[in-house]
């Protein structure tokens, strides 16, 4: 059971690093790359539906800010979980 909660940690963990890849692509520039798009497919699905909630102040995109916020704050909870989970043990 540990196992588990270890992996779908790491994997989150992953993909909040491709997250702030994903933004700092977007002020250096290189999201044209094979490895922008790669990351780009990876992590648009879910920026997007907070693109699709909060617009652009100006030029401006507070969306991926909260969306990482979320991301982190549900990371969180299920390290949570696994603590109360393991607590039942």
């Amino acid at each position: 059971m540990n196992f588990i909660f270890n992996v779908i940690g790491y994997l989150a963990l992953a993909y909040l690093f491709a997250m702030f890849i994903w933004i700092v692509m977007s002020f250096v520039g290189g999201r044209d790359s094979a490895f922008g798009e790669f990351i780009g497919s990876i992590v648009e699905p879910y920026l997007s539906i907070f693109r699709n909630i909060i617009p652009p102040i100006g030029m401006i995109d507070l969306s991926p800010l909260i969306a990482i916020f979320l991301f982190n704050m549900a990371r969180q909870g299920l390290n949570l979980i696994h603590a109360w989970v393991l607590s039942l043990l």
